[in-house]
């Protein structure tokens, strides 16, 4: 049919437009925050690309979702507003009939959300936390770049070395700020020193060097001076081997099916939640899309993103819930998608038959004595 095709190239160029700006905004968020990581020393400066790319990657199931609701419930709103929807009623079709072309326009996004929440959402994020984990297994000191300031990953330290690159256990020009547990501050200085492993602990050990202590508790406001001749630091205590503080989130489906724990049924419910809410918000587009001439043309629109927002904001408290054992993730599933989906329907079927009886009722108005 010439309007069904009409409309699923409309509903195209909506998604590809909302998509790319959502792309765009999406992007350069996690760029920043990335950036910031790199800059605590979370994460590698030399693989800031690659840790973007797989966090993108990840948030991809979510961005799809968004930009597939707005597309349908912006392109049915303009076709209320202009009267479009009046045409497709006077030609006999109520707004049951619009879902058709709609899920048939739908149903390759929905299979690409449904798959990368289930499958790529994971493996995305357990490559991010390699990564991370890979740089975070490398000691401090190795971290440092020769010449520049570097905060430690606990952000509880501050350094500046000059390493010689033919000779990397060499340190010379040493700085080093600590804030100690009691709020404490000490700053060691000295010309040179030597990088040590010790029972797979790193030590700097440092030699004709000045120590500053700062902010004692029992002397407030002083300041004590210490010179030695030698001096060793703690740097690194022994890391905990890759993927054994393994998030949820980047934990295989089937891993989450196997151990049944509160916890992986908490994530496993998040991520079947997100793929048929992406199909609960195109019933709930076409249920409610609609539009008032005297209004603002965009107040539907922004209604319905407060609908996703809460929707959205339910789902991350059901895990929540699920996880800490007050409520089963069957009982969940059931209870949010299936009632929201059963709520859209029936909504979207009031409309139609409230359509069909005022056609009919306009008909006998108009039919002939």
């Amino acid at each position: 049919m010439l309007f069904h095709s009409s409309l699923r190239r409309e509903l195209a160029r909506s998604f590809g437009a909302t998509l790319l700006v959502l792309l765009v905004i999406v992007v350069t968020m996690l760029l920043i925050r990335t950036l910031g990581q790199a800059d605590q020393g979370r994460v590698n400066p030399q693989e800031i690309l690659l840790v973007l790319t797989y966090t993108v990657v990840g948030r991809l199931p979510i961005v799809l979702t968004i930009a597939l609701f707005i597309a349908v419930a912006s392109t049915l709103t303009r076709m209320h507003r202009e009267s479009e929807m009046v045409i497709w009623h006077c030609s006999g079709q109520g707004l049951a009939a619009l879902l058709k072309p709609v899920f048939r326009f739908a149903w390759p996004v929905l299979a690409v959300i449904a798959l990368m929440v289930l499958l790529i959402w994971p493996w995305a994020n357990q490559q991010a936390e390699q990564l991370r984990d890979r740089f975070a297994q490398r000691g401090e000191l190795e971290r440092v770049q020769a010449g520049q300031f570097i905060e430690s990953a606990d952000g509880r330290r501050v350094f500046f070395i000059e390493q010689d690159p033919q000779q990397p256990t060499l340190a010379r020009n040493i700085f080093v700020s600590s804030t100690e547990a009691d709020g404490s501050r000490t700053v060691l200085s000295a010309g040179s020193g030597r990088i040590e492993w010790v029972d797979s602990q790193q030590w700097l050990h440092i030699h004709q060097g000045q120590r500053l202590l700062f902010d004692q508790p029992d002397q407030p406001g002083q300041v004590q001076v210490s010179e030695f001749a030698s001096y060793r630091v703690l740097i690194d205590a022994p890391a905990l081997p890759m993927g054994v503080a393994q998030g949820l989130k980047s934990r295989p489906t089937w891993t989450l099916v196997a151990e049944p724990t509160p916890a992986n049924q908490g994530e496993l419910a998040w991520r079947l939640g997100l793929a048929l809410a992406a199909v609960n918000f195109v019933l709930m587009a076409l249920a409610l899309a609609a539009s008032n001439p005297r209004a603002n043309k965009s107040g539907n629109v922004l209604l319905l993103l407060f609908g996703f927002i809460f929707y959205y904001n339910l789902m991350t408290m059901g895990q929540r819930w699920i996880g800490t054992g007050e409520i089963s993730a069957l009982a969940f599933v059931l209870a949010l998608h299936g009632g929201t989906g059963l709520a859209c329907a029936l909504w979207l079927a009031k409309r139609h038959w409230g359509w069909e009886l005022n056609a009919a009722r306009l008909w006998r108005r108009g039919a002939p004595a």
